[in-house]
């Protein structure tokens, strides 16, 4: 174990053992509920001028090819550092290398094939995330309910919350109104779901 925390933490390996625990550090935020699941996911615009079509539609196809924009960046990112780690380790163990630039240049290859390795983990969470967007579609049965805040939320700043349904607790990615903020352990209204970026527009309730 001490021969791995040594290799890990040498010169040739930092950098993909870095990504590993920032990977753990944000999983373990997700526990403790600092962050949520989506915390780091982009909400990407596009200028769709005529010259950056081409370009626009290469990106998309590139991204939905590896399941990104289906599943959450991070959950992706750790089924991508995972193996990226693994083989940086290995590759420098058995080549006994001591060269940061030949450990930069394996990275390019480790990279390569994490990627094709993250894309087959992460599939078979497709249609979790899927039915998950679904019930969000047709969830118009929630707006005006109360919600419980499980990650703190403002105007600017993406929470999440959850609610009651049918099948359970509905997990919501939310934001609210301009101004105003809520705290983990809030209660709150759902006034809204905001289809192009994925959340619900809510406000404190104020039990009088």
């Amino acid at each position: 174990m001490s021969e791995l925390f040594e290799a890990a933490f040498s010169s040739v390996n930092i950098i993909p053992t870095a990504m590993l625990v920032f990977v753990m550090l944000y999983w373990i935020a997700v526990i403790l509920g600092v962050v949520g699941l989506d915390y780091f996911d982009l909400e990407l615009e596009f200028n769709t001028a005529s010259e950056a079509v081409t370009s626009v539609s290469w990106l998309n196809s590139a991204l939905a090819f590896f399941n990104l924009g289906r599943i959450p960046l991070m959950l992706f990112l750790t089924f991508l550092v995972l193996p990226v780690w693994t083989i940086s380790i290995l590759a420098n163990h058995y080549l006994d290398n001591s060269s940061v630039f030949l450990a930069l240049v394996l990275l390019v290859p480790a990279f390569i094939i994490g990627l094709f390795v993250a894309k087959i983990l992460t599939t078979p969470f497709i249609s979790l995330f899927d039915t998950m967007e679904k019930d969000h579609t047709s969830a118009s049965n929630i707006i005006g309910k109360l919600c419980t805040v499980i990650v703190a939320a403002d105007g600017h700043e993406l929470g999440q919350a959850t609610i009651k349904s049918a099948d359970g607790l509905l997990l919501l990615n939310i934001k609210t109104s301009a101004g105003q903020s809520v705290r983990k352990g809030d209660r709150a209204i759902v006034l809204e779901y905001d289809k192009p970026h994925k959340f619900y527009l809510i406000e404190p309730y104020q039990n009088d």
